[in-house]
């Protein structure tokens, strides 16, 4: 997993409606990045709302939020449509970016191996340098700790 003073790869994914977004023109602002398992399952649909529910306050510091899964753009439409999502949502099917940020790892659950996304999120500042990361993020309280970070983080500080 990359780690905080590492600058973030730089890429361009589809959004749920098929537009390329580029991580780096978002340069001088601050980004939160999260990377999720699978749309539309428990915890992913926790932290997704857990998101949205907190949105306001990360609009307020001017925060640009997007989600990373391997999902499809259309699954990434529904997932969005269905619980009022108002963050960007990038498909990575391809695992290239999930790779890149090293958050594709091997998991154990009930004594079987496989690989999967770890649930983990960035904090990358105005420059494009990964600034805090949540590793093995809790669906329910990564939205809030992540905030809580930002406002006690000063930008006339750095």
């Amino acid at each position: 997993m990359l780690k905080p003073g590492t600058k973030a790869p730089d890429f361009t994914l589809n959004d749920k409606d098929g537009n390329p977004v580029t991580l780096s023109a978002f340069a001088g602002k601050k980004i939160v990045l999260y990377f999720y398992p699978k749309d539309n399952t428990p915890g992913c649909t926790r932290q997704a709302c857990a998101f949205r529910d907190a949105y306001d306050g990360f609009k307020k510091g001017d925060v640009t939020v997007i989600g990373i899964s391997k999902d499809s753009e259309k699954s990434h439409q529904g997932f969005a449509e269905k619980h009022g999502l108002p963050f960007i949502l990038l498909a990575d099917p391809e695992l290239s970016i999930i790779k890149a940020f090293d958050v594709w790892q091997e998991k154990k659950l009930y004594g079987k191996v496989s690989y999967g996304v770890v649930r983990s999120t960035f904090v990358i500042d105005e420059n494009g340098v990964i600034e805090k990361v949540f590793e093995k993020a809790k669906p329910d309280t990564n939205a809030q700790e992540i905030l809580e970070y930002l406002e006690g983080t000063n930008p006339k500080d750095s």
